[in-house]
């Protein structure tokens, strides 16, 4: 057996062995770079530590907030590309062999973009697990008691927020919670199951979230109206509300929803301005909207990316234009907006231009998805419009029918559409496709259409007619079943965890 672990341990990639920790704070200053701050030393009880002071935990501490900002392409393009593409609401919009399975349910386990997104989510949560580890035995009498328990906090969010998104996609996942010491000939046996874990379920992983979150709340930051970038007491009560929805728990959606709003997030009176960009200023229109839950934000000296991957950067016109973007929108979609007489939500989500491409519509009047606009814009992961309509739904299901309507016509009126007609808020299951249809409008090119399916229990109902309703979309391969509310677990990470199984349909 250990001649197997030492086989196992000459083919680990060098990535598994180390988490670098240069870092950032929140202003965008260099806090450190890899150092002697980072070297084990002895406490004054004779006990070996990790981190010698608080400037060197803080580093680790902070990489977190460099991750969110940084790490765009696992958390957010693929996020929208597999939250998107994969239903009614987008093409995958190029004819890249990664990307175009999206679109066509032929996903498989080769899939470099999933083994990217597995890979992404658990060096997250291994990060996390150094702070969470470590930080109470930092020996610095000058780093007080309440900052560690307030950055521990953050990075109990954190980790509940890379666990909850991989357990979506993914189902049963390895789940590590601790820190794994490097692996070494001597010790394989014993640390590399702490490495290649067997895999818990859904509803545990989930379980593991709320479990986070609920030791985070008592020290994490207040809502800071002017900074939507921490990872605050709002974030967590937000995550709580949405992962009591993936578990049908709808008291507690309904709990955690309140306390959200009881934190002072309510609508942004126009919905144009969570994603405009002024082209006078050469800036983003808002930054920190009061509906603005947890974003990301990028200035003229560190833009985000990912705008030259769905469609123009509206800071610099012609850059990286020549070439086919992801997530195009469906016509589906465009007509679903149509129908509901919602331009002004349209107009926000879909921006027309002329380009070089025709993949999916002629090239001299070819939609983009528009709610990243420039690389200056914030990337917003929470948002108070998504917690009202999941309390909406949450209300519907408790039998609160008036309740639920109210909330939906809250952000129908803010897109000048009016109330819900009485033809649909007759039964539940009438206000009920209000909701899912309402978050479709409010929410599309955002990364919720996928999970709305599954929840609402619509995936295959959707999906398996699409191509007779949507003349645009690529053939799919094969129907949609049950199965494919979950991804495939990438082979990469089947060779390297014999405890894993794949995915039921692939």
């Amino acid at each position: 057996m250990k001649s197997f672990y030492k086989t196992i341990l000459a083919a680990l990639p060098i990535s598994i062995f180390s988490i670098l920790l240069p870092s950032c704070d929140l202003q965008i200053a260099p806090v450190s770079n890899p150092s002697e701050l980072t070297i084990a030393t002895t406490d004054t009880t004779g006990t070996q530590v990790k981190f010698k002071d608080r400037a060197a935990i803080q580093a680790v501490y902070l990489k977190l907030y460099d991750y969110l900002r940084d790490n765009q392409e696992y958390w957010y393009l693929d996020y929208l590309l597999f939250g998107e593409a994969r239903t009614d609401n987008a093409y995958a919009g190029t004819t890249g062999a990664e990307v175009v399975p999206v679109e066509t349910n032929a996903l498989d386990a080769s899939n470099p973009d999933i083994a990217r997104d597995w890979n992404g989510y658990l060096n997250d949560i291994a990060h996390a697990n150094v702070v969470i580890a470590n930080i109470d035995a930092v020996p610095d009498p000058s780093f007080s008691n309440e900052e560690r328990q307030q950055w521990k906090a953050e990075a109990l969010i954190f980790r509940a927020m890379m666990i909850f998104d991989l357990a979506r996609w993914f189902g049963n996942i390895p789940l590590n919670l601790t820190e794994a010491p490097d692996i070494t000939a001597a010790n394989i046996e014993e640390v590399y199951p702490l490495y290649f874990p067997s895999p818990v379920t859904q509803d545990s992983a989930y379980r593991q979230v709320i479990n986070d979150l609920e030791a985070a709340l008592p020290y994490a930051p207040e809502l800071n109206t002017n900074d939507k970038r921490i990872l605050s007491k709002t974030v967590a009560r937000a995550l709580l509300t949405k992962v009591y929805a993936e578990l049908g728990n709808w008291d507690k959606v309904v709990e955690y929803a309140d306390a959200v709003f009881d934190d002072g997030i309510e609508l942004e009176p126009q919905y144009a301005d969570l994603f405009g960009f002024d082209a006078t200023l050469g800036d983003a229109t808002l930054r920190n909207s009061r509906e603005s839950i947890l974003e990301m934000q990028y200035t003229a000296a560190s833009g985000n990316w990912v705008t030259w991957m769905f469609g123009r950067n509206l800071a610099n016109w012609d850059e990286s234009f020549t070439w086919a973007k992801w997530i195009t929108p469906s016509r589906d979609l465009i007509n679903a907006f149509a129908q509901a007489g919602d331009t002004l939500r349209c107009n926000q989500t879909i921006v027309y231009y002329d380009c070089s491409w025709q993949n999916y519509y002629p090239a001299d009047n070819y939609p983009f998805m528009y709610k990243t606009r420039s690389a200056y814009n914030s990337i917003i992961k929470l948002r108070g419009a998504d917690i009202l309509l999941l309390k909406a739904e949450a209300l519907a299901h408790k039998g609160d029918l008036a309740g639920a309507v109210a909330l939906v016509n809250q952000t129908r009126n803010r897109a000048k559409i009016g109330d819900l007609p009485s033809s649909q808020t007759g039964s539940q299951e009438q206000v009920l496709n209000a909701v899912l249809n309402e978050r479709r409008l409010e929410l599309a090119l955002e990364g919720q259409r996928l999970f709305d399916l599954i929840r609402f229990g619509k995936l295959m109902e959707v999906m398996n007619d699409i191509n007779s309703r949507d003349e645009g979309r690529l053939p799919q391969a094969r129907p949609f079943v049950e199965a494919h509310r979950l991804m495939p677990i990438p082979q990469t990470a089947l060779d390297q965890n014999a405890n894993l199984q794949q995915n039921d349909g692939y």
